[in-house]
């Protein structure tokens, strides 16, 4: 309450029966005038009559309450600056809460939006850090590391290109810890061990001791996409950036040595045993998929990140010439999601992208042969798990990152152009060898020197 002045006036007692507006005191609309009169002998006249509008306010005192006392009127102007209100009434606290839930539902998918955006960004970023790596190492050695290398005792030569790179990816420590032979722990035997009892160089076979050897369980940052929650039951060290083996299905896991190698299939930045080189790519570095990103297995059964078991699929080369035959397994109810009814690899809790180190197509390799987001299938035909279809695969809307040969990181959509998927593959055993890619500009991306023109590809 704020007193603002006072005036005194003598009136007779024919005047004390009247009418006082206070139009002249009213300010503005959150001010209100109000006349309080009293006897000046302290005795109380209560209002008969109040009457409030947005201009005025009425005080009316009849003469039977004067009882002829009447001398003196104070008049004072009350101004309440702040009218106080009890509470909300119903109306105002429903609308209230309409706009708070509008507002809530405009806000939620914008800001999850953007938190994926930011995800995407440093997932991109993480791809940029691999292929400056890629290009490092290329400088130091002239020549990029194989996917499919290691000693042959007792990594079997089965361990991926990521171990070259850690150095080049401020993981010495990782490194040296990986390339020297190691201590295990009290209570720990150690598989493949050499005659100290120690892991040898390079530990030991890739799908042996997850749980003891220590690399093993290491987990760079750099291989991670931040999109991707999987996290591995035995709590190894995971990656979501896999190797292009190139356009084939048939052989593309086979070293050069095998007898029965196909030498026309490699067409891919990586392959086993042997390690690349740029002028390799006569395709140019800027049209030439090195690595793709990959899903890893949240064991949900998702077509992204599973990998479908080689035994489930006939022991022959048909997928070599129908990839409808991989395609089938997708629940024609949740396209995103493998049917039930197939069976599914999963060896020691991990499947696709489980094993950072493990140089295994369904673990860090891929194909151009699928479009992004399509299913991994893993044939039994020929050496297992060595032919197949192995696509790439990532959590964000509509497509995947891809790291081309000169380093730059693009973004492919699930839609790209993809050929003809009842196509014959790249293969001696359909006389296509030296073919352009079957698989369209998918397909031509993943070849090093094919001579495809690409376009629409920026």
């Amino acid at each position: 309450m704020e007193i603002n002045g006072s005036n005194q006036r003598r009136c007779s007692s024919d005047s004390c029966n009247h009418r006082v507006q206070a139009g002249s005191f009213w300010t503005t609309k959150t001010t209100y005038s109000v006349f309080y009169a009293k006897i000046v002998s302290k005795t109380k006249i209560p209002p008969l009559y109040l009457s409030k509008s947005t201009s005025f306010v009425v005080y009316l005192v009849p003469r039977s309450r004067w009882h002829g006392h009447c001398s003196f009127i104070e008049r004072k102007r009350i101004v309440k600056t702040d009218m106080k209100r009890h509470a909300f009434t119903l109306v105002e606290l429903l609308v209230v809460i309409a706009i708070i839930g509008v507002l809530v539902g405009l806000l939620l998918p914008a800001v999850q939006s953007a938190r994926e955006a930011a995800r995407r960004m440093s997932c991109s970023n993480n791809f940029k850090q691999i292929g400056l790596s890629l290009h490092n190492y290329h400088a130091a050695f002239n020549r990029l590391p194989p996917n499919g290398t290691g000693p042959q005792q007792a990594a079997l030569k089965q361990l991926s290109a990521n171990i070259g790179l850690l150095p080049f990816l401020e993981q010495q420590g990782l490194w040296e810890m990986m390339s020297n032979p190691l201590m295990p722990e009290p209570g720990e035997t150690a598989t493949d061990a050499t005659s100290a009892g120690l892991w040898p160089p390079f530990g030991p076979r890739p799908w042996v001791d997850l749980n003891e050897y220590d690399p093993y369980q290491m987990q760079t940052p750099a291989f991670r996409c931040p999109s991707d929650p999987g996290m591995s039951p035995l709590g190894t060290g995971m990656s979501n950036y896999a190797f292009c083996h190139g356009d084939a299905t048939l052989r593309i896991g086979y070293p050069p040595s095998n007898q029965y190698a196909d030498r026309g299939v490699f067409r891919g930045m990586f392959m086993r045993d042997t390690p690349r080189k740029f002028r390799d790519v006569l395709d140019g570095l800027s049209n030439t998929i090195a690595m793709a990103e990959i899903m890893t297995d949240l064991g949900d059964r998702s077509v992204g990140g599973s990998v479908v078991n080689r035994t489930y699929f006939p022991n022959d080369d048909s997928m070599g010439s129908d990839l409808t035959i991989c395609t089938a397994v997708v629940d024609p109810q949740r396209p995103q999601f493998i049917e039930s009814s197939v069976t599914l690899w999963n060896s020691g809790g991990t499947s696709r992208g489980g094993r950072w180190w493990n140089y295994h197509l369904m673990i860090t390799g891929m194909n151009t042969v699928l479009p992004p987001n399509s299913p991994t299938c893993a044939m039994q035909w020929g050496t297992s798990w060595q032919s197949g279809v192995f696509s790439s695969a990532s959590h964000h809307q509509g497509g995947v990152h891809v790291l081309l040969a000169d380093g730059a990181v693009k973004f492919v959509t699930d839609s790209i152009e993809a050929g003809n998927q009842q196509a014959q593959s790249i293969s001696k055993n359909y006389g296509t060898v030296g073919q352009k890619s079957p698989y369209g500009l998918w397909g031509a991306l993943g070849s090093i020197s094919s001579k495809e023109t690409i376009e629409g590809f920026e």
